[in-house]
């Protein structure tokens, strides 16, 4: 059994009152992301094809019911289809379109899915629908310059070694994001001076705490360090989300929502972080760390063989991934289900025998974020930056989109 699924066995055993209906979006979201584990797909690419999968799906389930407003809004609508053949029929349509490879797995699938809705006109018609709405969705995004070539120039001295390996998707930096009028939307004010007293705040925390050989870093920290690897980044907020929606009874179109809404924010966070990363080209604690005799800054002392716990990202530093993720995340899920309570757990893609025990969207925000300090690859600024924007994409997208229908 695929290790996403087992997360979830636990949870279908307490919640076995919760409407079939609304598996088929948790279902197809663990698909997915079997897809794309099969084929080793992960970071930008991958918060790309979860968007596609659940606005589809959404979109196709909103053709029948009408509840929320269309990412399309100009797609025909069908009241007579079954809603949740349709969401199925577009998460595979828009599945085998990006990883035709993975056919036998997706047709598997669609077949479970099949042997839960009723042999009917309503389920041919749905089939047909849901065809139709991931064709239109999968359409309008072949324009958003996320396939464009990898043309990322590395600026240096003529004569001065640079890493060799290329910085991860440069191109999305200019790439179009879902719902936003640019990539530079919500870019953030530059980061610190070094010679600033909140660059020596943050620069001597992560040499303290993020180092290899760190004597302040608790056990309980390094091991929140090593769950959190790029692999459990995304998967972790998607089982947080079936988890709260099977909890809430949530109806397949409220379901599909809060899916389309929490992909489409984190596929933006991959292209309105790309901006700002790239526009200001700020070094990494290796780096920074390394030199820090040379940033004019008296309060931060050099350490010439300090390493990080995590291996580096290929990317710029400012501002960070993790933290406008967690503010993304956090942000589409609390403005569905409020910021009180929500019990659930994370459980590692790779190893089911690893998890980690939340009680709110809030406390796994900030552990996904303070890890990037413990495991020596950010500063503390460049989280809260970070957050920052995820809250705001999270907030633009939920007052612009799937909006209740009138």
């Amino acid at each position: 059994m695929n290790v996403l699924k087992v997360a979830i066995v636990g949870l279908a055993l307490i919640s076995a009152h919760t409407p079939v209906r609304a598996d088929v979006i948790g279902d197809w979201n663990n698909t997915a992301m079997d897809v794309m584990k099969a084929v080793n797909v992960a970071g930008n690419p991958w918060t790309r094809s979860m968007a596609l999968v659940n606005v589809s799906m959404s979109d196709a389930v909103n053709s029948v019911q009408n509840r929320y407003s269309r990412y399309i809004p100009e797609l025909p609508a069908n009241p007579n289809a079954s809603a949740e053949a349709a969401a199925a029929a577009a998460a595979r349509e828009i599945l085998m379109r990006q990883y035709p490879g993975q056919k036998e797995r997706i047709d598997a699938a669609f077949a479970e899915t099949m042997k839960t809705i009723p042999d009917n006109p309503a389920r041919a018609a749905g089939i047909d629908l849901g065809k139709s709405v991931a064709d239109a969705v999968f359409t309008e995004r072949q324009s958003d310059a996320t396939n464009m070539p990898d043309t990322y120039r590395p600026l240096t001295t003529p004569g001065v070694w640079v890493p060799t390996t290329p910085p991860l998707f440069p191109q999305y930096a200019t790439a179009k994001p879902w719902g936003l009028d640019s990539a530079s939307q919500f870019r953030p004010a530059p980061p610190p001076a070094l010679n600033s007293a909140l660059y020596a705040r943050d620069y001597n925390e992560t040499k303290e705490m993020g180092g290899v050989k760190s004597t302040k870093r608790t056990d309980a920290q390094s091991d929140a360090v090593r769950f959190w690897t790029q692999a459990n980044l995304g998967p972790a907020w998607f089982q947080a989300a079936r988890q709260a929606s099977a909890r809430h009874n949530l109806p397949v179109a409220d379901s599909a929502r809060v899916f389309a809404l929490m992909s489409m924010a984190l596929a933006n966070c991959f292209i309105v972080d790309w901006d700002a990363k790239f526009q200001y080209n700020f070094w990494r604690p290796i780096t920074a760390i390394r030199n820090g005799d040379q940033d004019g800054n008296d309060a931060t002392e050099r350490d010439a063989g300090w390493q990080p716990l995590n291996t580096t990202p290929m990317h710029p530093e400012y501002p960070s991934q993790a933290g406008i993720n967690a503010g993304a995340a956090r942000g589409v899920l609390e403005a569905v289900f409020g910021n009180g309570t929500e019990n659930f757990t994370a459980t590692d893609t790779s190893d089911a025998r690893l998890s980690r025990q939340f009680t709110s969207f809030a406390q796994m925000a900030k552990e996904h974020e303070e890890v990037r300090i413990w495991g020596g690859i950010h500063f503390r600024n460049s989280l809260e930056v970070g957050d920052a924007m995820g809250r705001r994409i999270a907030d633009h997208l939920v007052a612009k989109y799937m909006k209740p229908a009138p």
